[in-house]
């Protein structure tokens, strides 16, 4: 294959190989949809997770849920899109990884259960610099994300949305093309509660089916006593899912066990397999999977 220098692409796209064309003709916005659009013919099933508030778990809660959907034999992979919080490397104890580039893109890391990671977190040697970046940066990063990385053939692309209903939100679904399903994170108290509302709203005006509402952080269970202390309430998540006419998709409880294993780059329904946070997060994945198929 030949690489054109007018591409910005490691590759030359379909108008150039049927014109057999060293400078590209296609308009570059063109382009880059085109590549996108390349990439997720080989996914099965796109699902972005989201909250609209920070804060909440919600990177928790993605590399969870990719790791039970791996645990249960399906090809997964998970695009970290939050470019001011890049946490899925710090979450999956690949901080110092280094991604390659590859004739037919970028070569996305892969954990040893098979997940495919892509993270603005691998393109920067010091996880507590900030990112100050304006919005076409943000665009061109979201492209790259989603088309130069080579993803392959997927069971499941989880995309790990960053905090609020804005530029990045509008660009992933947009070039994405068809999401399958959007799954809101939010924890019991009635502050998140309502930035889920406005996240539902999002999707929905975003013609973005809505898999259902997680409730993280949910009730703790006392190690001295076994009772159960509702810390942030409980039951805020599945009551405004019935309120919204929308599946409940479980509660996660707020498990000391899942602060420490994500801090150790553990996610915990492969370090804790039988806590009951592990239970909740497979179950995530079971009525994930139920919807979507």
């Amino acid at each position: 294959m030949v690489i054109t220098k007018e591409c910005e692409f490691l590759h030359t796209c379909e108008m150039c190989e049927k014109n057999n064309e060293t400078d590209c003709k296609f308009d570059h916005n063109e382009h880059k949809r085109w590549l996108v659009n390349k990439r997720m013919e080989d996914i099965k099933h796109k699902v972005i997770v989201g909250s609209n508030k920070g804060g909440v778990g919600k990177s928790t809660v993605t590399t969870n849920l990719a790791c039970a959907l791996a645990q249960k034999g399906f090809k997964v992979g998970l695009a970290d899109a939050d470019l001011h919080g890049p946490n899925v490397p710090k979450l999956m104890n690949a901080e110092k990884v280094r991604l390659k580039e590859e004739d037919s893109g970028i070569r996305p890391f892969e954990t040893s259960g098979g997940i495919k990671l892509a993270s603005l977190g691998f393109l920067i040697e010091d996880p507590g610099m900030h990112i100050a970046w304006r919005d076409a940066v943000k665009y061109d990063f979201i492209i790259e994300l989603l088309g130069n990385i080579n993803w392959g053939k997927l069971d499941y692309l989880l995309v790990d949305l960053p905090p609020g209903t804005g530029n990045e939100q509008i660009t992933i679904i947009d070039f994405i093309g068809n999401v399958d399903g959007a799954i809101i994170v939010t924890t019991p108290q009635d502050l998140a509660l309502l930035d889920a509302r406005k996240m539902i709203s999002f999707a929905r005006d975003s013609n973005v089916p809505i898999i259902g509402l997680i409730e993280n952080m949910s009730s703790l269970t006392c190690p001295h006593c076994d009772k159960q202390i509702d810390v942030f309430k409980k039951g805020g998540g599945e009551k405004l899912a019935k309120e919204l006419t929308l599946p409940f998709l479980g509660a996660i409880p707020l498990d000391a066990d899942i602060t420490v294993q994500s801090d150790k780059g553990e996610p915990v329904v492969l370090s804790r397999p039988d806590s009951a946070s592990a239970k909740g997060f497979l179950t995530l994945a079971e009525n994930c999977h139920k919807f979507l198929n």
